[in-house]
């Protein structure tokens, strides 16, 4: 049977603009890969009502997981859960309980909620909380979309917090040859070690040394531990020769 599917969507200005590295997907594919649930998609949006609404029921309804990042803050431009809850028909405003964990943080630092704050609280009806021990202010999981904040560090410890509560399947194994030559040069054999593997995930990815010597590094993918291996060596029998 094969492996639960994934889509992430990030969302924000900031990203598009180039102001902001996204170091979330890389986390999130890793932590996915061990879970044994397969990433196939990554698409990044503007903060515009529309594009996310589009994009959320596209992704949603052709993986069986969508993680969303970005977009559940305090201010203006802040508006990921009132699209999550306009994309799937549902209300949305603010829910006691994710005020009550809003009010547990700020009142171990003396913090007021205000307005603002408060609009972290606004979660669309049905959805099930993701717990945020960072900065308090909950995620949510609405169908098969999982709605998390942007900042790194805050995006870690909500993935902490859903991992358990998804299906996976049979974690993935990956395996690298480093090979002194170029792709065109292995593009054939690699081509039929494809063929004969059609479980795994074989990517010829090159690199350019100081000295400008080409290479290639080539990663072996897949489910079963001994195909992959099997793959490696006849791969490293190859490169010998």
């Amino acid at each position: 049977m094969p492996n639960p599917t994934a889509a992430m969507l990030v969302i924000g200005d900031e990203i598009l603009s180039g102001r902001t590295r996204d170091a979330n997907m890389h986390h999130l594919a890793g932590h996915l890969t061990l879970h044994g649930i397969d990433l196939r998609e990554v698409r990044v949006v503007a903060d515009d009502q529309q594009a996310i609404i589009d994009a959320v029921r596209e992704l949603s309804g052709r993986y069986d997981n969508v993680f969303t990042s970005g977009g559940i803050g305090p201010t203006h431009d802040d508006i990921t859960a009132e699209c999550i809850a306009l994309a799937f028909g549902t209300e949305f405003g603010v829910r006691d309980d994710a005020r009550a964990a809003l009010e547990r943080h700020y009142a171990t630092t003396g913090t007021v909620i205000n307005e603002a704050r408060l609009r972290m609280a606004r979660i669309p009806q049905g959805a099930e909380l993701i717990e945020n021990p960072v900065s308090g202010a909950p995620g949510f999981s609405l169908g098969n979309v999982h709605v998390m904040a942007g900042v790194p560090r805050i995006f870690q410890a909500m993935v902490q917090s859903i991992m358990p509560r998804l299906t996976g399947g049979t974690p993935l194994v990956s395996d690298t040859v480093r090979v002194e030559c170029g792709e065109g040069d292995i593009a054939i054999p690699l081509g039929k070690l494809a063929e004969s593997h059609p479980g795994l995930s074989i990517g010829s990815y090159p690199f350019q040394g100081a000295d400008g010597h080409f290479g290639t590094n080539v990663v072996i993918r897949g489910a079963d531990a001994d195909e992959v291996a099997a793959a490696k060596a006849w791969l490293q029998k190859l490169v010998a020769a």
